[in-house]
């Protein structure tokens, strides 16, 4: 029968279908036909492939090649199914043998010589194949992703002659080297300690690490509010497996190097404030993570926040309640998560001095009104903290650090401390609690749920706030141990928080 079957694996944002590659060799005029909706790189397979085998020293089949890649509604695009299809040809030829080929995937672009080429967003497709229980031959270059997902699962190999001899038991394939796991920031690198007063905006950064909010600063140029914002992710705590193989899966959908000795490592993005819809949420033709994506569970961070165009940040608006992003196009749709904690800074008016002692704001109130207004209420709903980073003095700067200035270490074991509780307690971060698990953690006595009214009363509060406020509430009291009960001190410190 001259009819052989190979598995490969799509790209369509981070699920990865399987694609089945069918290959019949018949009788007529020599050609070669490739069908399943293949686009222009994926038909310009059947030249590289013809190439590639020849320069192998096989026999490319003077015969009718038919190639089906199935399931035929699913777009395929790239060089990611050369492999599977050259070796389709070679097994339909009985050139190597059929049976080997039954539990194991193949990802790859061939060169005309027959060497391997990495290709992008490999790291998906391999979640998805040892889920499903096979082993994957990818090209050496992947082999950093690889070594993220263990040994037993991918095999690596540099040509096409030297995976046709391990299926005719002629040799062997290697495996990538083992990942390293460190889960601390690098030795020099954002530290806690650098920041000089502050107090209050450093317990806010504190409070949104530990319980995953949303943060907004507000303050004067030249404050610190990025130097606030970078050391954030240094005192979350590390991403578990599931959780960095997640993040990178996104950022090898992208095109990112992955650096496997620091795989765990939180991502903290910052796009300029020119950035576009597209480039903050994804898009494209062919649909591509935008920055959201690639800061999911890390720190997205928008500096100069009224700068970005509404319209922009105003998509960002489903994603912080649904932990994802879903992108249609008139060929396919793809959804991209997007779990990230945002942080964002901004200034009081667009002179940047109101309020500030030591400067005199030029802006008139219409201003400052406009100003303000280019972020838009509902997002600004979404957001659990805003705290005022005023201006340091001199004297506090050039002054030696004190007992109160800690190091990012120390900040982010309580950080710890207080998360493992919540996901001991919800096993969700206390961000994530839903309505019912809320209304169970944060129970509150009569006299607290009272006062909790009359203050929301006062202050014009929505539903969505009134959740918000309580999960902050949650996550102070989870900081500062205790009997672990929401008191009225939690609820003080998280309604201070909503001033903005």
């Amino acid at each position: 029968m001259s009819l052989a079957v190979t598995l490969s694996r799509a790209q369509e944002g981070v699920s990865a279908p399987q694609v089945v590659v069918e290959v019949h060799l018949s009788g007529g005029l020599p050609s070669t036909s490739i069908v399943g909706l293949p686009e222009a790189a994926v038909r310009e397979a059947r030249d590289r492939v013809r190439v590639a085998i020849q320069s192998t020293a096989f026999e490319y089949p003077n015969r009718r090649v038919t190639v089906n890649l199935a399931p035929a509604e699913l777009p395929k695009d790239g060089g990611r199914f050369d492999l599977a299809i050259a070796l389709g040809i070679l097994a339909a030829g009985a050139q190597i043998p059929r049976e080997r080929l039954d539990d194991c995937e193949f990802l790859g672009e061939l060169a005309l010589s027959g060497e391997l080429r990495a290709v992008p967003g490999i790291l998906p497709a391999l979640i998805r194949a040892r889920r499903c229980g096979r082993r994957v031959v990818v090209p050496r270059a992947n082999a950093a992703e690889a070594a993220l997902i263990g040994e037993a699962d991918v095999l690596l190999a540099d040509s096409l002659a030297e995976v046709c001899a391990w299926l005719r038991g002629q040799g062997e394939l290697d495996i990538p080297p083992a990942s390293t796991d460190f889960y601390d920031l690098p030795q020099g690198g954002p530290d806690m300690r650098d920041i000089r007063g502050q107090h209050q905006a450093r317990r806010a950064l504190e409070i949104a690490a530990a319980g995953g909010h949303h943060l907004l600063m507000v303050g004067p140029p030249g404050t610190g509010k990025t130097m606030l914002a970078e050391r954030l992710a240094g005192i979350l705590p590390s991403m578990t497996e599931s959780e960095a193989l997640e993040s990178c899966a996104v950022r090898s959908l992208a095109g990112e190097i992955i650096d496997p000795e620091g795989w765990r490592r939180r991502p903290f993005r910052a796009p300029h404030h020119t950035a576009s819809g597209t480039a903050l949420v994804g898009g494209g033709s062919t649909p591509r993570p935008g920055e959201i994506s690639l800061a999911h569970h890390g720190v997205l961070f928008l500096d100069e926040l009224p700068e970005f165009p509404r319209h922009t940040l105003d998509v960002l608006r489903e994603p912080l309640e649904s932990g994802q992003i879903v992108i249609s196009r008139a060929a396919r749709q793809s959804t991209f998560p997007a779990e990230f904690q945002l942080v964002a800074a901004m200034n009081p008016c667009p002179c940047g001095f109101s309020g500030d002692p030591k400067h005199a704001c030029r802006c008139t109130p219409d201003q400052v009104q406009r100003y303000r207004a280019r972020v838009s209420g509902p997002l600004l709903d979404r957001v659990d903290l805003c705290v005022e980073v005023p201006r340091v003095p001199i004297a506090a700067l050039t002054a030696a650090a004190s007992p109160y200035d800690e190091d990012s270490a120390t900040v982010r074991q309580r950080v710890v401390t207080a998360r493992e509780k919540a996901l001991l307690r919800a096993g969700q971060s206390n961000a994530e609690l839903s309505v019912v698990n809320l209304e169970r953690d944060c129970a509150l006595p009569q006299a607290e749920r009272a006062w909790l009214e009359a203050a929301l009363e006062k202050l014009g509060a929505s539903a969505r706030a009134y959740h918000r406020i309580l999960r902050v509430a949650r996550t102070i009291a989870d900081l500062e141990g205790g009997t672990g009960c929401v008191e009225q001190s939690h609820l003080a410190e998280a309604l201070h928080y909503r001033r903005f």
